[in-house]
């Protein structure tokens, strides 16, 4: 199983229905980057089967605009920028901010090609350019330049000091605390290589592969393909069909293990985590809602019918449902008035986020839910 699910089994739907090569006047039509159908011969048409193609998120808003909507306001649409792109990095500009010994104060200026900064020790060498804002900034955004670098082909500087939207303010970047930096470059930030580096602009991403100190093909924030795969099929089956065959997983309804596996490809699986940070359950887990789920009577004992979807709207921003909403969907399986439920002795109808799976502090202010639906009176 891919990241999308069964994308594969989907393409397999699509092609038995006969919609993938539509003949029109002895030629066929394809759908190009823009989505935009066109006429094709039978070699590129049958190219386009074996490899579609992203065609972006405003082809898929003609029509799914409910969707697109909810995506627009969500924390998904904003994942991922250039730093000369990014509004929250303008906010550096100008600036001088204090990471603490021994990284020093560093100073931001505002170029061309982005946001520049220099340390306050190292100011007569040239600035050095942060490339790449990552994240929302509704938690955090950290700042990201690629590097060459002699020990892998892909490497990053995260830098010292992000943007905090939980307090509104600047402060050491996540995991940073205690840090020590191991050459002249760790004085500006923890030097990531290989898996670790790849995988921050794969799950910021739609598309996007690190070549030397670049990204190419970038399809900036995790969009519509990314979870559903390159569009260019789906889309000119329904544009030829008043009902195509099902997008993505090629079946009425998510399976539980494909949504396992699809939401927690970037939210992280047990598989992603030190067996030692698993068993101890660190709070860095908080940060890794599938784990927390996992570990969940909810899930252990629902007979595969509890899953992310259950409580989220996968479109929506989890922030625009207020906690009375969920607080319902916990009530549908534990209704107080019903011998087959377990339902709750001390508030059987309300207060259950806050007693079972209460918001905890972070970082720098970041709040989380773990998503580890217990008891907690023991705690």
């Amino acid at each position: 199983m891919d990241r999308f699910g069964n994308r594969s089994l989907a393409m397999m739907v699509a092609v038995a229905s006969g919609f993938c090569l539509v003949t029109l006047c002895a030629r066929c039509v394809a759908v190009d980057d823009k989505g935009e159908v066109r006429p094709s011969n039978v070699a590129e048409s049958v190219a386009s089967v074996s490899a579609p193609t992203y065609v972006g998120k405003q082809v898929c808003r003609e029509c799914h605009p409910q969707n697109f909507d909810l995506h627009q306001h969500s924390g998904h649409a904003d994942t991922f920028s250039r730093s000369v792109d990014s509004e929250i990095a303008k906010k550096y500009a100008g600036k001088a901010l204090d990471a603490g010994n021994p990284y020093g104060v560093f100073h931001y200026e505002w170029g061309n090609e982005g946001l520049r900064t220099r340390r306050a020790a190292d100011m007569d060498q040239a600035p050095f350019a942060l490339q790449y804002a990552v994240g929302s900034g509704r938690n955090a955004m950290t700042l990201l330049t690629l590097i060459d670098d002699k020990e892998s082909d892909a490497a990053g500087i995260e830098h010292r000091i992000s943007w905090f939207g939980s307090h509104g303010d600047f402060g050491l970047t996540p995991g940073h605390i205690g840090m020590t930096p191991q050459d002249e470059r760790g004085l500006l930030g923890n030097v990531v290589r290989g898996k670790s580096v790849r995988q921050c602009v794969y799950c910021h991403t739609t598309t996007g592969t690190i070549v030397g100190t670049e990204i190419v093909d970038l399809v900036a924030d995790v969009n519509c393909e990314k979870c559903h795969g390159p569009g260019s099929e789906h889309v000119q089956q329904a544009r030829r069909s008043e009902t195509p065959p099902p997008f993505s997983i090629g079946r009425d309804r998510w399976d539980l293990e494909a949504e396992l596996q699809l939401c927690g490809d970037c939210h992280r699986l047990p598989r992603n985590i030190d067996p030692v940070a698993l068993r101890e359950y660190s709070a860095e887990l908080l940060r890794f809602q599938p784990v927390g789920m996992l570990r969940s009577e909810c899930y252990l004992e629902s007979d595969g019918n509890f899953m992310c979807s259950t409580c989220h709207n996968p479109h929506q921003d989890s922030k625009a449902k207020s906690t009375a909403a969920y607080e319902q969907d916990c009530l549908g399986c534990h209704q107080p008035d019903s011998d087959a439920h377990v339902a709750c002795s001390v508030s059987p109808t309300s207060g259950c986020v806050e007693c079972h799976m209460p918001a905890t502090k972070f970082e720098q202010g970041m709040v989380f839910h773990d998503h580890w639906i217990r008891i907690r009176d023991a705690e």
